[in-house]
């Protein structure tokens, strides 16, 4: 497929509810876009926090921790979306490949794999990286609809703001990229 083809999907963008969403799980949500085609996209919530922490994980999956518990006790999991909550998606850096890895960008990947949690417990895992339960996804063409109802703001991702853990911030800094504040946009929508 060329670029042109795919120049209208939406890969490796930021999804960013506008203020009128009335969804529950996503209102203020920022949502990773790791992949969009003709059959649909997927996108992992970024700034949804769970009260568990990445330890937790590892005590879930009897994963052994073989280097200082500290980081992994203050790194939270997040809520990554309402499909699939009992499986794990990690983003990580790209450059080394865990089974199930898929490369968005050269400098992002998400997996799905066991293997690079027992490698980030023994400290061999990526550098960066964002542990989620679940995932977000769209049939079809719909997607380009929510867009088009102006549920969505689209912006460039950067992988500082997917790695970062400024939680509350991710939204306004998502679209301040783009130069606008969420917070002078009318929770009413319209079409002119």
């Amino acid at each position: 497929m060329s670029d042109n083809t795919q120049s209208h999907y939406l890969e490796n963008q930021f999804l960013i509810a506008m203020p009128q969403m009335l969804d529950s799980y996503f209102a203020n949500t920022v949502t990773y876009l790791w992949k969009h085609n003709e059959q649909g996209a997927l996108g992992i919530v970024i700034n949804k926090p769970l009260l568990a922490c990445i330890s937790d994980i590892f005590d879930e999956l009897d994963i052994e921790c073989a280097v200082a518990e500290g980081p992994f006790r203050e790194q939270h999991v997040l809520a990554g979306g309402p499909v699939e909550r009992d499986k794990g998606f990690i983003i990580h850096d790209a450059g080394e490949n865990w089974e199930s890895s898929v490369t968005v960008t050269p400098e992002i990947s998400v997996c799905t794999s066991k293997t690079i949690l027992q490698d980030i417990a023994k400290g061999a895992g990526p550098n960066n990286y964002v542990v989620a339960l679940g995932c977000a996804g769209w049939e079809a063409g719909q997607l380009e609809r929510e867009i088009g109802e102006n549920a969505w703001l689209t912006a460039p991702a950067s992988s500082e703001l997917i790695f970062s853990n400024d939680y509350a911030g991710k939204a306004h800094e998502a679209a301040a990229a783009l130069g606008i504040d969420l917070q002078q946009i009318s929770p009413e929508a319209g079409h002119s």
